[in-house]
C-alpha cells in the first residue's frame, strides 16, 4: 500500500515536470535480463589494411565499329540481357553488297578465261599451230603442199635459217600454258576480293562474345561511325569481381585462392572473398599491383559498386584488443559510442574508436574500453547516460 502511494506521487511529479526520469527498463518494473550486458573480453587481433576498390564484370568488353557507315539496328538498351552470337549492333552494308557483286562478276569472267586458255592449251598440245609462217597456212592449199613446199621454202627464208621446229612447237606450248596460269592468278585475285567484302560484311554486323547484358549504348540509330569508334559496352554480370590496387610490400603476403574479408558499400554487407588473379607487374608511378578477387553470389552488388578489402599486413605482428558486439555501438552522429554499466548499475556513455570488424558480429576497439568492463549490447534508441540497469522499487 505504501508503495502503491509512492508510485502515485512520483507520477505526479512527472506530470507537472518536477521530476525528469532518467530511467529505461526500471519504468516498467520489470528486471533487465542479464544476456543485455557483457563483459568486454580481450583477443588478439591480426592487423589489416582496409584498400578501396571497384566491383567489375567477371568479363566485359567493348563492341567498336570495324566498318564506315550508318547505324541501321541496336537491338536493345542498357541493362537487357541477351545470348551468346546474338547481333546487337548492325551497320549498313549496302556499299559492301554491291562491290560483293562486281567482284563475283569478275570471278565469273576469269573463270570463263580459265576454260578458254584451257582449251588453247589443248589444242597447241594435240594439234601444234606453228607461228612461223605469217599469213594463213599453206596460203590456202592443202596442208600437203606446206609441208613439202611452204615449209621448206619458209626454212631456207631469211630469219629463219636453222629452224627447229620442235623448240617452236615448245615456244608455243609455253606461251598457252602461261595464258592459262595468267588466268588462274586472276580468278584467285578474285576469289580473295570477295572474302575481303564477306569479311568487311560480317563485320558490318557486331555479335554478342557471351551470354551478357548492355552495359552502356554510345550510339543510337541513324549515327554515322567511324573504324574503331566504339558502339556499346557489354558484360557478364553473372560473376562479380572486386578490383583493388595493393601496395607492391603487401602483395607477397596474398596467394591465389586465399580469402580475404570484404565489405560493400551498400547495407554494410560483410564477406569473404576470394583471391582470383594478382597481375605479375606493378605500376611504375603509383608502385601498386592490380588484384581481382572473385565476389560470392547472390550480394547486392553491380559493377561500378564501392567495395572495400581487409588486406592482412603481415609486417606488423598481432595486438591484443577488446572485442565487442556490433550490436553493443550507438552511433552520435559519426561517432561511435557504447553504454558502460558502472559499478552502480548505473549506465554511462562513452566514446570509442573502433578498429576492423572480426567475424560478422563482433568489432575491435582501438580505445574507449578495455578488458572486464560491462557493456550495454542492445541499447534503446532513446536510452541515456545515468539509466539503472536494475528494478526501481
Amino acid at each position: 500500500m505504501a508503495n502503491t502511494k509512492k508510485n502515485r506521487f512520483f507520477s505526479i511529479l512527472v506530470s507537472y515536470g518536477l521530476v525528469a526520469v532518467t530511467y529505461s527498463q526500471g519504468v516498467t518494473g520489470a528486471e533487465e535480463s542479464s544476456s543485455d550486458t557483457v563483459t568486454v573480453m580481450e583477443s588478439q587481433v591480426g592487423s589489416s589494411i582496409t584498400l578501396g576498390g571497384s566491383v567489375v564484370p567477371f568479363r566485359k568488353v567493348t563492341l567498336s565499329a570495324q566498318i564506315p557507315g550508318r547505324v541501321d539496328f541496336i537491338a536493345g538498351s542498357e541493362g537487357d540481357k541477351f545470348s551468346g552470337n546474338q547481333v546487337l549492333v548492325a551497320i549498313n552494308d549496302a556499299s559492301l553488297l554491291a562491290k560483293r557483286r562486281a567482284a563475283l562478276a569478275e570471278f565469273n569472267n576469269t573463270t570463263a578465261s580459265i576454260q578458254n586458255a584451257r582449251m588453247q592449251y589443248s589444242r597447241e598440245l594435240y594439234s601444234p599451230q606453228s607461228k612461223r609462217i605469217s599469213g594463213s597456212p599453206g596460203m590456202g592449199m592443202p596442208s600437203m603442199f606446206d609441208q613439202f613446199v611452204t615449209q621448206p621454202m619458209a626454212d631456207v627464208m631469211p630469219g629463219n635459217a636453222g629452224g627447229d621446229p620442235w623448240l617452236d612447237r615448245q615456244a608455243d606450248l609455253y606461251s598457252q600454258g602461261t595464258q592459262l596460269s595468267q588466268a588462274q592468278g586472276q580468278q584467285i585475285r578474285a576469289r580473295a576480293q570477295i572474302e575481303e567484302i564477306d569479311t568487311k560484311i560480317r563485320d558490318a554486323r557486331s555479335v554478342a562474345p557471351f551470354p551478357g547484358t548492355i552495359l552502356r549504348k554510345l550510339v543510337e540509330v541513324g549515327d554515322t561511325v567511324q573504324p574503331g569508334q566504339a558502339l556499346l559496352k557489354y558484360a557478364d554480370t553473372t560473376y562479380l569481381q572486386a578490383q583493388i590496387e595493393v601496395p607492391a610490400r603487401h602483395v607477397q603476403h596474398m596467394s591465389k585462392g586465399m580469402m580475404i574479408p570484404a565489405k560493400l558499400d551498400v547495407g554494410n554487407n560483410r564477406f569473404d572473398a576470394r583471391v582470383a588473379k594478382i597481375f605479375p607487374v606493378a605500376d611504375s608511378q603509383r608502385h601498386t599491383v592490380t588484384v581481382k578477387l572473385d565476389l560470392p553470389q547472390g550480394i547486392p552488388a553491380g559493377p561500378g559498386m564501392y567495395v572495400e578489402i581487409m588486406v592482412p599486413d603481415k609486417s606488423s605482428s598481432a595486438s591484443s584488443m577488446p572485442l565487442i558486439p556490433i550490436s553493443a555501438v550507438m552511433w552520435r552522429g559519426s561517432l561511435p559510442a557504447v553504454f558502460v554499466v558502472t559499478d552502480k548499475d548505473k549506465t554511462q556513455l562513452r566514446m570509442v574508436r573502433l578498429g576492423d570488424q572480426v567475424g560478422n558480429d563482433m568489432v575491435s576497439v582501438l580505445s574507449g574500453l578495455k578488458a572486464g568492463e560491462r557493456i550495454k549490447t542492445n541499447p534503446s534508441a532513446g536510452q541515456a547516460s545515468g539509466w539503472s540497469s536494475g528494478r526501481i522499487n
